[in-house]
C-alpha cells in the first residue's frame, strides 16, 4: 500500500529577520521576523504596549530603543502562529527607509537572538510547515518577478493552487490503482486481479493527454515568462527601424534614407494586451559592404534563429512577388510563424503585391511613417504569437523542472502501459506507478531532497 504522511508545521528552533522590501532608500521600510522567539525579541528593543499580551493581527505604534538610545519611530505588526505566512510567529517592523536605520534595527534584534535569514526561507518554511506545497513556493518567486499581466497572471494562478489541485487529481487516482496493484502482490499465489487493467489504461491515457497539454503549455509559458522575442527584419531601407518606433510610439532608432544605417541590433520591449514583446530592430539584409555591416547582418540571421517570431518588413513600392516570396524563404527557420509586412503604402504604389495569407506567414499592409494600420499590426503580431492559448483559466507551465517532472512521469506511464500490453507482472506495473507518482510528487513537494530545496529557494530574494 502507498502511505502519505499528512504535513504538519514544523516550528524550527531559531528565529529569522531580514528586510523584506528593496534595498536603498525610501519612506518606509518593513523589517520582517519569523520563528518561535520572533515576538519576544521584539519586545524586548520596542517601546509602546506590551506585545507578549497583544492579539494576532494587530499593529502598535511605538518606538525602536537600544537602551536609552531611540532608533526609529515605528509601528510593529503581529502575526501569531499558526495564522501567519510561515505559519510561525511573525512580526513586520515599518520603519522610515533610511539605510542607517534599517541596519541599525536589524544590528539590534540580531543581537538579541535573531539570525540574518537566507534567501528565500521565509517561503521555505511556509512550505515546510505546510502553508504552501513546493509549486506555489515557486510562484511567490514567479510573482516577485512577473513584469507583465500575462506573467502576473499565470503565476497567480499557481500560487493559489490551479497547478498544485490539477496534480493532486492525478496523484489522488494513480495511488488509487497503484494500492490495488499492491493488494494483488500480497495474493500473488492465488492469481487474483483487484485492479481493473481496461480502466487501467484508460485511466493512464487520460492523464497522458492532461499532461501532454501541460507539456504543450510550456513553449507558451515560457515566452511569457520571457518575453516574446521578435525579429524586425528586411532589406535595407524597407523602414524596419521606422516601423519600431511606430510601435513604440517613440523615436528609439535613427531614421536615415541611407541603406546600413542599422548596423546593430536594437532592443525595446513592447506591452500588447499583457504579454511583453521583446522588439529586435536589426540591420538590413543585403550583400554587406564592408566588415562591419557584415557582422550586423550575421547578427541579424543569429536573432532570427533564437526568435519565436519574425516580422519582415519591405517596400511595397520596390519589392517584386517573387523576390518578396524568395527573402522570406531564405530567412523562414522551422516552428518560428512569420508576418510578411508591406510598408510604404504612403506612397504611390508601382507594384500590385497579391501575396497570400497562410498559416505559417501573415500578411498585412501598412505605413509605419504615417502609422496607418499600426495597431492592426500589433493585434496580428500577439494573435499570432499567442494563437488564442491564453484565456485566464487554463494552467500554463512556465517552470523548466516542472517540465523535465511532467516529461518523466510520461516516460514512466508508457512503460505501464508497454507493460499491460505485453504483459508484465503486477510488481512490474507497481514499480513503473510509483515512480509515476514520485516525478509527479517532486512537483508540488511531496518528493523532495535537501539539494533541490537548496537549489530552488537560494534564487529567491532575501526577505522572501
Amino acid at each position: 500500500m502507498i502511505n502519505e504522511s499528512t504535513s504538519t508545521p514544523i516550528q524550527t528552533e531559531d528565529t529569522i529577520v531580514a528586510l523584506a522590501t528593496a534595498n536603498g532608500a525610501g519612506a518606509i521600510a518593513v523589517i520582517r521576523l519569523s520563528g518561535p522567539q520572533a515576538i519576544q525579541i521584539v519586545h524586548t528593543v520596542f517601546k509602546g504596549k506590551n506585545l507578549l499580551k497583544q492579539a494576532s493581527h494587530t499593529l502598535h505604534f511605538g518606538f525602536i530603543a537600544d537602551g536609552e538610545v531611540v532608533l526609529d519611530e515605528v509601528v510593529v505588526s503581529l502575526f501569531i502562529a499558526p495564522k501567519s505566512y510561515t505559519k510561525e510567529n511573525v512580526v513586520e517592523i515599518s520603519c522610515h527607509g533610511s539605510p542607517y536605520i534599517i541596519q541599525s534595527i536589524i544590528k539590534l534584534l540580531m543581537v538579541k537572538g535573531a539570525r540574518a535569514a537566507k534567501p528565500g526561507e521565509f517561503t521555505l518554511r511556509a512550505f515546510l510547515n505546510g502553508q504552501l506545497d513546493l509549486s506555489q513556493a515557486e510562484a511567490v518567486a514567479d510573482l516577485i518577478a512577473s513584469d507583465s499581466k500575462a506573467s502576473h497572471q499565470i503565476a497567480m494562478q499557481q500560487l493559489r493552487g490551479g497547478f498544485s489541485n490539477q496534480l493532486q487529481v492525478l496523484r489522488d487516482q494513480l495511488i488509487h490503482f497503484a494500492s490495488l496493484i499492491e493488494l494483488e502482490l500480497d495474493f500473488g499465489e492465488e492469481d487474483v486481479e483487484f485492479a481493473n487493467r481496461d480502466q487501467l489504461k484508460s485511466l493512464i491515457l487520460e492523464i497522458n493527454k492532461v499532461i501532454f497539454e501541460l507539456v504543450r503549455s510550456f513553449e507558451l509559458g515560457n515566452v511569457i515568462k520571457q518575453g516574446v522575442n521578435t525579429v524586425i527584419a528586411g532589406r535595407p531601407n524597407a523602414g524596419k527601424s521606422t516601423l519600431l518606433n511606430a510601435l513604440l510610439n517613440e523615436d528609439r532608432a535613427i531614421i536615415s534614407p541611407i541603406p546600413g544605417t542599422t548596423r546593430d541590433t536594437i532592443e525595446e520591449i513592447l506591452n500588447i494586451n499583457g504579454v511583453n514583446f521583446r522588439l529586435i530592430d536589426t540591420a538590413g539584409i543585403r550583400e554587406a559592404t564592408d566588415a562591419i555591416e557584415a557582422i550586423g547582418v550575421q547578427k541579424t540571421m543569429d536573432k532570427i534563429s533564437t526568435s519565436a517570431l519574425l516580422v519582415y518588413v519591405f517596400d511595397v513600392n520596390e519589392l517584386s512577388e517573387a523576390e518578396l516570396k524568395s527573402d522570406i524563404e531564405s530567412l523562414q527557420r522551422p516552428g518560428i510563424p512569420t508576418l510578411a509586412i508591406a510598408n510604404k503604402i504612403d506612397l504611390p504604389v508601382k507594384r500590385s503585391i497579391t501575396f497570400g495569407s497562410s498559416e505559417a506567414i501573415k500578411y498585412l499592409e501598412i505605413s509605419a511613417k504615417e502609422k496607418q494600420h499600426i495597431d492592426e499590426l500589433k493585434q496580428l503580431i500577439y494573435d499570432t504569437a499567442i494563437q488564442g492559448r491564453l484565456t485566464g483559466e487554463e494552467t500554463v507551465i512556465t517552470n523548466i523542472r516542472h517540465l523535465e517532472a511532467l516529461q518523466r512521469t510520461q516516460e514512466s506511464l508508457e512503460r505501464v502501459l508497454y507493460g499491460m500490453e505485453n504483459p508484465v507482472t503486477s510488481d512490474f506495473l507497481a514499480m513503473d506507478i510509483k515512480q509515476a507518482l514520485y516525478y509527479l510528487g517532486e512537483i508540488t513537494g511531496t518528493v523532495t531532497t535537501d539539494d533541490l530545496l537548496e537549489n530552488i529557494f537560494s534564487r529567491f530574494c532575501i526577505g522572501k
